[in-house]
């Protein structure tokens, strides 16, 4: 099927386009009223992700009532180390929390499975994709995604988050055989994950590394960037975008693997990383979140110094992270509606 707007994948390619592209992480979510009427009629948040019908439904309600020119798979990082093996519980009010957690190489064993069928354990997202595709029917493009490989290990050691990931952390000095060994089971998982969406009609990927700015640089180059770089390079059949956060030291990193955009967090300079990546690869970002609690006004004056702060067409439109819930959806609106009347 044809997309009506392919704004965005021309963007990520380096292409012609005509206004940059502008979507939200976080966009299907608690900042919509329709969304929490879906949620409040169900048990809790997992029984969400894991029914197609409904996950499909609140992917495509920020493309009806945002005018977002790109739409995001609704599903859950932690859908991966379950599917090897270790349940997770959304707790309300205070996030994920696995009862079990990986403390020895034992626990590989049961934990963190990877010779299993990728569409037995999760074919409730690839479901969701093709319905969404299908209700879709071209209006934007779908993006899917997963979690770094890194982020994941952080919460299969850990069972939980935490400000400092310290047992996660200890784990790569005491036990660095054990770290990676996970960590290459996740990445094996992964690919097979994404090449699985894709093939149900992802038209865009995106990892999520939400912890890479704890480590320090050396660290994160073997524990974190080590595994997205084969991600990258397993995925070819669509653009991918690689988001790390808080890791402005590995952009440049970034920018040598073969990923077609990089995610920037609001603490970054959108033109100090520009001078970093030149012209070979397209930018994500990158407003402070925040900066939506501002009046109408501001909010669309912040955004257009970011806009001119661009020095280039290879960008697409996002916040530094994910849109926060308690956010307005009329000032996220101003926010998209300044994007798409700004004149390149």
């Amino acid at each position: 099927m044809s997309l009506k707007n392919d704004l965005i994948i021309r963007a990520a390619r380096g292409e012609e386009i005509e206004r940059y592209p502008v979507w939200l992480m976080r966009q299907a979510g608690r900042i919509l009223p329709e969304y929490r009427a879906v949620r409040a009629s169900l048990s809790g948040f997992k029984e969400l992700v894991e029914t197609p019908e409904l996950a499909a439904e609140v992917t495509i309600q920020p493309v009806d009532l945002l005018g977002v020119d790109a739409a995001i798979i609704f599903s859950d990082i932690l859908v991966v180390p379950e599917a090897m093996g270790l349940t997770y519980e959304m707790v309300e009010k205070k996030g994920p929390f696995f009862p079990k957690t990986i403390k020895s190489e034992e626990d590989l064993v049961k934990h963190a499975q990877v010779d299993f069928d990728i569409e037995d354990r999760l074919g409730y997202v690839t479901e969701a994709i093709r319905i969404t595709n299908k209700e879709l029917a071209g209006r934007v493009p779908l993006i899917g995604f997963a979690g770094a490989p890194w982020t994941i290990f952080c919460y299969m050691i850990e069972g939980q988050g935490s400000k400092t990931f310290a047992k996660a952390r200890k784990v790569l000095y005491t036990n660095p055989a054990l770290a990676h060994d996970l960590l290459q089971r996740i990445t094996d998982v992964t690919i097979r994950y994404l090449k699985a969406q894709v093939l149900a009609g992802a038209h865009m990927l995106q990892v999520f590394d939400s912890w890479a700015g704890i480590l320090g640089q050396v660290q994160y180059e073997e524990f974190g960037l080590k595994y997205i770089d084969q991600i990258a390079r397993a995925i070819d059949e669509v653009p991918i975008t690689i988001f790390a956060k808080g890791a402005f030291r590995a952009v440049e990193s970034i920018a040598k693997m073969p990923c077609n955009t990089i995610g920037l967090d609001w603490n970054m300079s959108v033109r100090e990383m520009r001078k970093l990546v030149g012209e070979s690869r397209t930018l994500q970002g990158n407003l402070d979140p925040c900066a939506l609690y501002s009046s109408h006004n501001e909010v669309e004056r912040l955004t257009k110094s970011m806009l001119n702060s661009f020095e280039s067409k290879r960008h697409i439109v996002n916040l530094g992270h994910g849109v926060y819930p308690d956010i307005n959806p009329d000032k996220v609106r101003t926010f998209i509606e300044t994007v798409k009347n700004y004149e390149l």
